[in-house]
């Protein structure tokens, strides 16, 4: 389940550097309806949210996280069908509800994968450890997606690369099949609309402060052309793992995630003043990756009894959004303007560490529940 998660958010990702370029370069799209069509794939993430505990409860979970990740698989080929007409520009619209329903589909199967399917094959003894080992295999798309996407471009073309996008999704679909599901009776007095498996109201501050970091990594992406920028920042990520274990497993709480930020804050200003430099995407990896796990802790040690499967959606919902509103800012208002983007990005991520340092982190302390 962990690959075929990686294999789907890779699809997904495949996109964020392919798909502007394309929109610009071939669809003659402006930089603001460019990142008007980026951003809208975060409002679409939250269409099924609110059912998504019913469709579980009243389906089968396994079904309906199959059709949904089916879905992402036919939305990403519907781009390939679009530019194989050649014939006219795409309509703004279509695009807009192509994206938008992309992020439909693709919320509700990561929520099921991330609340459900993942925590129910697990003993509960190990379900934390199961939702830590799985979101980190998932991380690694941040980079690898990305990476795949942009060689693809470059060396093969869009079509090519959507035809891999939607591939990948569509081999995710048959991972998930093979996986042998017991049913479970569903629950009676099940609403149709909840925040279930959707959203954890009392992580609401965690879900602002950590968007603020989703955000900034969002808007590093456009101005992102370079394979090797994505090969770095994945060895960074990598490290970031390596240090859970020797670095901060003893370490005071705050400080995992101020290390983060303050890395993060050293990346940007590398890309400010050195734009080619190698270290800007290693440090970034290493901050991203710091941050995003104590983060995914942070939301798990907050949830009430039977609440792990929601703080989960919270997280992935958190990471998203941020991710989607960053690259609808990067493109949307500061394209071919890297210095005023760079300001803003270190700007915000000043604002996620004094959040997190004068308020955040103790409002955490006080508030967890495990």
């Amino acid at each position: 389940m962990s690959v075929a998660a990686l294999l789907l958010t890779m699809s997904v990702y495949m996109l964020i550097p392919m798909m502007p370029l394309w929109l610009m370069k071939v669809e003659n799209f402006t930089p603001l309806q460019t990142g008007v069509s980026m951003g809208v794939f975060g409002l679409g993430l939250y269409l099924f949210g609110a059912q998504c505990s019913w469709l579980v409860q009243r389906y089968r979970r396994n079904v309906v996280c199959l059709w949904a990740m089916a879905a992402v698989a036919l939305g990403i080929a519907l781009l390939w069908y679009i530019d194989d007409l050649h014939t006219v520009f795409v309509e703004f619209w279509v695009i807009l509800l192509q994206r938008f329903l992309l992020g439909a589909v693709f919320g509700l199967a990561q929520m099921i994968l991330l609340s459900t399917l993942v925590i129910d094959m697990c003993e509960s003894y190990r379900r934390t450890e199961a939702n830590y080992s799985t979101t980190w295999v998932i991380r690694l798309a941040v980079a690898a997606g990305p990476l795949a996407g942009l060689a693809c471009y470059q060396y093969q073309g869009f079509d090519m690369g959507v035809v891999i996008a939607a591939a990948l999704a569509a081999l995710s679909v048959l991972m998930v099949k093979s996986i042998d599901f017991p049913f479970r009776s569903p629950e009676e007095d099940v609403h149709l609309s909840s925040l279930d498996r959707f959203f954890l109201p009392q992580g609401t501050v965690l879900f602002c402060n950590f968007m603020l970091v989703s955000t900034v990594t969002g808007m590093i992406f456009t101005l992102v052309t370079d394979v090797l920028f994505y090969v770095f920042m994945g060895g960074g990520l990598l490290v970031a793992l390596l240090t859970q274990r020797l670095v901060f497993r003893d370490a005071e709480l705050k400080s995992e995630i101020i290390s983060g930020l303050v890395l993060l804050m050293a990346a940007i200003l590398i890309l400010f003043f050195y734009p080619s430099s190698w270290s800007a995407p290693f440090l970034a990896g290493i901050g991203v990756g710091v941050i995003s796990s104590r983060f995914l802790l942070f939301f798990i040690k907050l949830s009430r009894h039977c609440q792990r499967g929601t703080s989960q959606s919270t997280y992935f919902l958190g990471w998203e959004t941020g991710i989607s509103l960053g690259m609808a800012v990067g493109y949307g208002l500061f394209y071919q303007c890297p210095q005023a983007l760079l300001y803003t990005a270190l700007g915000l991520t000043v604002c996620a560490l004094m959040m997190y340092h004068l308020y955040t982190h103790q409002w955490f302390v006080s508030h967890k529940n495990r």
